[in-house]
């Protein structure tokens, strides 16, 4: 973690505690790239060359797309980032970590039609936080981890920082 100084004005240390990209699997990537010898197929009868070039160069769009546009879950500056969503720490609960089946049941039956979610397939982990603040209508945040453990420690470094 590394500490820069506060902007002016605003009194917080500015911090960069959790920051996390939820992208694809490596199969689903794998399964991406796939696609650029069905491309090349489509246009041999043509001009392999060309045919090579279009397919290698579709599936590395499709793999840039895919890289490029997963969200990003971050704490930092006293607040929870998830994708384009933003909450200050001090409207949340404390954070409980789910995996396995707990997981499972919180991203499928046990979802709260009141929350807000940052749910990514093939992410075991979720991170499930109360908001506390009684004027906004969401009551949950729910959000998809690789490492449910450190986001729930930033989270709560935040807090105690805050």
């Amino acid at each position: 973690m590394h500490v820069l100084n506060a902007s002016a004005g605003t009194g917080r240390q500015l911090a960069s505690a959790y920051r996390e990209r939820l992208t694809p699997s490596l199969k689903f990537i794998v399964g991406a790239a796939i696609v650029a010898p069905m491309v090349s197929l489509v246009f041999v009868r043509f001009n392999q060359t060309a045919a090579l070039a279009i397919g290698v160069g579709t599936a590395a769009l499709l793999v840039w797309l895919l890289l490029g546009t997963a969200p990003r879950v971050r704490v930092e500056n006293g607040e929870l980032i998830a994708g384009r969503a933003h909450i200050d720490v001090a409207f949340l609960g404390e954070p409980r970590i789910l995996t396995g089946e707990e997981a499972a049941a919180a991203r499928g039956t046990g979802l709260d039609p009141r929350g807000w979610y940052l749910i990514r397939g093939g992410i075991d982990g979720i991170v499930l936080v109360e908001n506390i603040d009684p004027a906004d209508p969401v009551t949950t945040w729910t959000v998809s981890t690789r490492t449910p453990d450190r986001l729930a420690a930033a989270i709560r470094r935040a807090q105690n920082a805050s």
